[in-house]
């Protein structure tokens, strides 16, 4: 649960309280016909929207007492001070069932983004720490705080083949955005077990994306597409074989230089529905060497697209507190998370997903 600071706390107080006070004033000293009824009646409309429901009624039965005290204090008759109490009375009791009506929604509204967040922690789980010759660390940072669940995606599998990993960004928020989560990942779960190579994982991923796309309707090639970035390291962990599909490129950190790694052969989302612009060739993807100690990074657009107030983009390789050694993957992710929010001053654009994979140094094991 999130507290708030004391300071927070008090300013529904204070508001009520000066809306009172100045309503009482103005009662006592407005000239005629002039009078602080409205502001009087605020003040529980004030406390009902922003306090807690034993607060507001605190306040509506204060207000209540004090429009009556004001009205004997002026000498005014019976009739008006019993309608001057009538009306702050209503408005009281609208204000404690406006309170009730949005501490109803607010638990409705919290419990319905528990579920959704529940449903995408299954669909998309932490991946382990260790898998094969890697070290593996993953961050992912939502947008808004309100707002936990998103698109971004990323998993970490070993496979006779290496060990394969995919991070990516499915179009759309919220509940439609976890479901078409669980179809990228189940697909490259099921796929990265046979494909011979990870162009084929791709273009096979591509296939039963398109398959539960035209399954749950018609949908428009450029509205259900999902960018990504497929990985494959060797079993030794010597090299890498990246296929990106439409996705930000990832970086090569080493020896605390970034370098970022450009597709060769430009590719289509995965999902859209026309096919592979890539020739059909098995060594088709983009093949680097990972030395001893050395950390892919892979990105989603939350931290490319990042931009600081005068609008420029956020970029790895250019910024100083990258450029430097990192002891674990977990540092480089925690590194760059606090390097783009200090970048956008802690206004993120869109959501952020971090995935480091380390190949392990032998020589420094134990």
């Amino acid at each position: 649960m999130k507290v708030l600071h004391p300071t927070l706390t008090k300013v529904p107080w204070v508001l009520a309280a000066l809306v009172l006070v100045v309503g009482v004033l103005l009662n006592l000293f407005a000239p005629q016909p002039y009078t602080g009824l409205p502001l009087l009646a605020a003040a529980p409309l004030v406390a009902g929207a922003m306090l807690s429901f034993r607060s507001a009624l605190a306040v509506v039965c204060v207000t209540c007492v004090v429009s009556v005290a004001v009205d004997i204090e002026r000498g005014r008759p019976a009739t008006p001070l019993l309608v001057d109490l009538a009306v702050v009375g209503t408005i009281g009791v609208l204000a404690l069932a406006v309170n009730r009506l949005l501490s109803r929604q607010g638990r409705d509204l919290a419990l319905a983004r528990d579920v959704a967040e529940a449903a995408q922690r299954a669909v998309l789980p932490d991946p382990p720490r260790v898998v094969g010759p890697l070290a593996v660390a993953a961050g992912y940072t939502a947008a808004h705080a309100e707002a936990r669940i998103g698109g971004d995606l990323f998993a970490v599998q070993e496979t006779p083949f290496g060990v394969r990993m995919i991070i990516g960004d499915v179009r759309g928020k919220g509940i439609a955005a976890v479901a078409a989560v669980a179809v990228a990942i189940g697909a490259f779960r099921q796929e990265a077990e046979h494909a011979p190579t990870v162009d084929t994982l791709g273009r096979r991923m591509d296939e039963a994306m398109a398959r539960a796309a035209a399954q749950g309707g018609p949908v428009i090639s450029t509205e259900g597409f999902t960018t990504a970035v497929l990985a494959e390291v060797s079993v030794d962990g010597e090299v890498v074989s990246l296929v990106n599909r439409g996705h930000p490129p990832p970086y090569l950190v080493h020896d605390g230089r970034l370098v970022r790694l450009d597709p060769s052969v430009p590719r289509l989302p995965l999902g859209v529905g026309l096919g592979d612009i890539a020739p059909a060739d098995p060594v088709s993807a983009d093949v680097v060497r990972l030395p001893p100690g050395a950390s892919l990074l892979l990105v989603t657009d939350g931290v490319t697209e990042a931009r600081d107030r005068r609008g420029t983009f956020y970029d790895p390789v250019a910024s100083r507190r990258m450029r430097r050694r990192f002891r674990d993957p977990d540092a480089l992710v925690a590194a760059l998370t606090d390097d783009v929010g200090r970048w956008t001053e802690g206004e993120h654009e869109d959501d952020m997903a971090i995935l480091v994979v380390t190949r392990r140094d032998p020589s420094h094991a134990g």
